[in-house]
């Protein structure tokens, strides 16, 4: 967190957001007092959660507050380090007759907060609520405005979380922070290729590891298919963790290319550990479980695939395959089947058995799917 600068951190009600900021508060304890202003939960609850993460930090202040002129006074006066705002949606400030929340009450409250942070060059951290759609609530200018968009992203239902930076005018948005949800709060994940393949001990058909990029680092994601023959008039396709568009896609190539009958199969595709994965590099991934599942051959454990899948068939280069390959090859996998093209262009030596590939029929004879 750079001096004086603006952070908005977005997620879910009930993803992790204020035992994120509590554990940050908790880290600094020699650079100055953190103050701690919430609008939605008393100090009695606060404290509650602080003593359950273990916080202890004698410079550490809060404050329950929505009025934006009391909190700036306290600013003024207090003089911290560090401010905590949550959340942005609940101040409000008497100038504006409009409720807590509303747009202009939002953009009006970020507006003064920024000014009074930047010129006495107190580090902020505001906390924002989520639409369904998953943006930040209010209006989109709230992102122009700060200098850093964070997003704290996961399953309700799986202990996993990802901090992704959407916008950083210091540094890069390529870099990602991974978490467990534990009874002591957020613990970092220091190998999460290892966490997220650990429960793969048998080799059912349908299963296959690939290899995937969350900004600069290498993962490793099991991807689960099940086809089965459909008793509806239309064959249903459910993708959990991937876009159901780019599912849809690559069953109609596998049906032209490879003469697959998947129109009177219901197809089911899973990304294990409740991941959410876009980049065309998984392509090779989703159509290697899809076949295997439907011919019920079973992929050798020790394979793990990459590649993204054209309309004709063919296999294009993905980008960072050094780095990739080197993640594979730390967690002990023995082959690795790539797009021809990167092959051509490796330049280490791998212990790794690498298979380029062109098209998805050399790809399917390859992992002995043909």
């Amino acid at each position: 967190m750079v001096n004086g600068s603006l952070v908005l951190l977005g997620g879910e009600p009930g993803i992790g957001k204020s035992t994120l900021i509590l554990q940050i508060c908790n880290q600094i304890k020699t650079d100055g007092k953190v103050l701690y202003i919430s609008g939605e939960e008393s100090g009695e609850q606060i404290k509650l959660r602080a003593d359950r993460l273990g916080v202890k930090n004698d410079n550490l202040l809060f404050l329950s507050e929505t009025n934006i002129e009391n909190i700036e006074e306290n600013i003024l006066s207090i003089r911290p380090k560090l401010v905590i705002i949550d959340s942005i949606q609940t101040m409000f400030s008497e100038e504006i007759t409009s409720a807590p929340g509303s747009v202009s009450q939002v953009r009006e409250i970020t507006a003064r907060i920024m000014r009074t942070c930047k010129e006495n060059n107190v580090t902020t951290i505001l906390i924002g609520h989520v639409t369904k759609d998953g943006n930040i609530a209010g209006p989109r200018v709230l992102e122009h405005m700060v200098d850093t968009v964070l997003y704290l992203e996961g399953e309700r239902y799986f202990s996993y979380r990802m901090l992704r930076g959407v916008k950083n005018r210091f540094g890069s948005t390529n870099e990602i922070g991974m978490f467990e949800m534990q009874d002591v709060g957020l613990v970092e994940i220091t190998d999460p290729s290892k966490v997220l393949i650990s429960e793969r001990d048998e080799n059912p058909a349908g299963s296959v590891i690939v290899a995937t990029m969350e900004g600069t680092r290498p993962l490793l994601v099991e991807f689960q298919a099940l086809t089965t023959p459909t008793i509806y008039g239309m064959p249903r396709r459910t993708a959990n963790g991937i876009d159901y568009n780019r599912l849809a896609v690559l069953i109609a190539v596998l049906e032209k290319r490879m003469s697959l009958n998947l129109g009177n199969q219901d197809v089911y595709l899973n990304v294990v550990s409740g991941l959410k994965i876009n980049e065309p590099a998984i392509d090779l991934g989703i159509i290697s479980a899809t076949v295997s599942s439907f011919k019920n051959i079973p992929i050798d454990k020790g394979v793990v695939v990459l590649g993204e899948v054209g309309l004709t068939g063919e296999i294009r280069s993905v980008n960072l395959i050094d780095k990739r390959l080197k993640e594979a090859e730390k967690l002990g996998f023995k082959k690795c089947i790539i797009p021809e093209s990167n092959r051509k262009l490796l330049k280490d030596n791998y212990k790794l058995d690498i298979i380029g590939v062109k098209n998805i029929m050399e790809a399917m004879k390859a992992l002995e799917l043909k």
